[in-house]
């Protein structure tokens, strides 16, 4: 059991034109996406679309394809809309989803990976809002990590884990439950506002949490459910389901981040070995989601279905001794270093949420967050209805270095890091080595003119030699790696050598 398992993560950045509010938020994210394809990839490697050919966005979980006559329009992620849509060098996709300039990023084999890729995607939004700005015509554009704009719309922030197929989904509904309700006090990235529009004035964890309305469900933008079913693996699906998360929120600490993907994928291990903790399950899950979010100071009590009551860090110790209890049994007294350091760093911060979760300022946004607007409203008397405290909760959320109150505490030390700036952007530039994300970018870079499209699972060349194009599966994501190809591409120069070698077995 540990926490290394594929996996990612997708966002959607807010995004707003100052001064401009009757700007179409479409029109202003693609600009955003083009001009960062335009200024740092170039015509050459900004040729290739994404090839939506292999997507089905409305398989279920549970045993069924939803008709598309049923579907709402913004289910249906496999039609080109004509939307700027690109693939990165380092293998991620960058492009605009629901009005909002989305980053997805590459595929990647372990919690701190997910971490570097997660702020490489913050280092390329802060970029390309500059980059748009300075266009001919162009205006000053703000991007913001966040999930709501306060006015009753949310944007997502999905996980996404590569798991066994035979995990059985009523296991997965049974244990994710329980475990998504109570993780928000430590994924939490707190807001002011309660309820979807943000009607009563008051903190609350989650910025996401409203805005859930159903238990399980395939929908992702209405009638969100804690356990999505979208059947969508990506890879082999004799083999994987993939997990798609959308009850998370868009995290700027990366201890936070490192937690969310790292705790998740150790619950994920043991349900993979049929380890389900009993009598978790609340006895209301949306009710409980909401209330767990709308109380800072973490007393709430979850009425379950055995009939106890426990508070979110009671459930979360649940979920921690389950795990560490399975890493001991399988991995013995020395699991991998970041096993370790997950379920140690677990173990910590509920420690600390039961006797100071103020403590903890430096590690969680909600909590840095909070100390903030507290920190504000002792010295100015505000009330929770401030405008100026609004504004703080939006602008801790701002990509920009030099505006962006999360990005000032980094700077400053005042939220740990995990990363360095050096790795973050080698991570911007070049994708993870161990998957196959190393693959697709790597031809996006080296063969750029020659690459007609790309998608998680295949690259799509386009050569003058060949009358059809040539599409190059890539369903296994631990193949296609630095150590798999790498030698095979340092040998071939153009996509048409690469093509050609691998129809030969090279």
């Amino acid at each position: 059991m540990s926490v290394r398992r594929i996996m990612g993560i997708e966002t959607e950045y807010g995004v707003s034109v100052p001064g401009k509010p009757h700007v179409n938020a479409m029109m202003a994210s693609s600009q955003v996406v083009n001009a960062y394809a335009v200024e740092v990839l170039g015509d050459r490697q900004s040729r290739a679309r994404w090839d939506y050919d292999e997507e089905s966005p409305l398989r279920d979980a549970r045993g069924y394809d939803q008709s598309r006559a049923d579907a709402d329009p913004s289910q249906l992620t496999d039609e080109d809309l004509g939307l700027a849509n690109v693939i990165l060098t380092n293998g991620a996709r960058l492009y605009v989803d629901h009005a909002h300039p989305e980053y997805s990023t590459p595929e990647v084999t372990s919690p701190r990976d997910a971490v570097l890729w997660d702020k490489a995607g913050e280092r390329v939004m802060a970029k390309a809002a500059k980059m748009a700005a300075a266009l001919p015509g162009g205006f000053p554009l703000q991007l913001y990590k966040n999930n709501t704009d306060n006015k009753g719309a949310s944007y997502g922030t999905h996980e996404n884990y590569l798991l066994n197929r035979q995990t059985s989904f009523g296991d997965i509904v049974t244990a994710l439950t329980p475990f998504f309700v109570s993780r928000q006090v430590i994924t939490g990235a707190g807001r002011i506002g309660i309820g979807q529009d943000g009607g009563r004035s008051a903190f609350q964890l989650s910025q996401r949490a409203d805005f859930f309305e159903v238990e399980v469900g395939l929908e992702t933008t209405i009638k969100r459910p804690i356990i999505n079913t979208r059947d969508e693996p990506h890879a082999d699906p004799e083999q994987y389901r993939r997990l798609h998360v959308i009850v998370g929120d868009a995290n700027l600490s990366e201890i936070a981040t490192y937690l969310k993907m790292g705790t998740t994928a150790l619950v994920l291990s043991a349900l993979e070995a049929g380890v389900v903790a009993d009598g978790l399950m609340p006895e209301h899950p949306i009710a409980a989601l909401h209330a767990v979010s709308h109380d800072s100071d973490l007393g709430y009590r979850i009425e379950l279905r055995d009939g106890r009551s426990l508070t979110a860090v009671q459930l979360q110790w649940e979920f921690f001794e389950q795990a560490e209890k399975h890493v001991s049994e399988t991995m013995g007294l020395e699991p991998d270093e970041q096993t370790a350091d997950v379920l140690r760093r677990w173990s910590d911060l509920l420690t600390a949420l039961e006797s100071d979760p103020m403590s903890l300022a430096d590690q969680l946004d909600w909590v840095a967050k909070k100390a903030l607007l507290d920190g504000y409203r002792r010295r100015d008397g505000l009330d929770w209805d401030s405008p100026r405290l609004e504004l703080v909760d939006l602008q801790y959320s701002d990509v920009d270095p030099e505006r962006g109150l999360a990005q000032r505490l980094q700077q400053r030390g005042r939220l740990q890091r995990i990363t360095t700036d050096d790795e973050v952007g080698a991570a911007e530039s070049y994708p993870p080595e161990d998957t196959r994300a190393w693959f697709r970018g790597e031809c996006i870079r080296r063969y750029g003119d020659d690459v007609a499209a790309a998608s998680w699972d295949s690259v799509i060349f386009d050569l003058a030699d060949r009358a059809a194009l040539q599409r190059v599966p890539t369903l296994d994501p631990f193949r296609g790696t630095r150590q798999h190809v790498g030698e095979l591409l340092d040998r071939t120069e153009t996509g048409a050598d690469l093509v050609r070698a691998l129809a030969a077995g090279a």
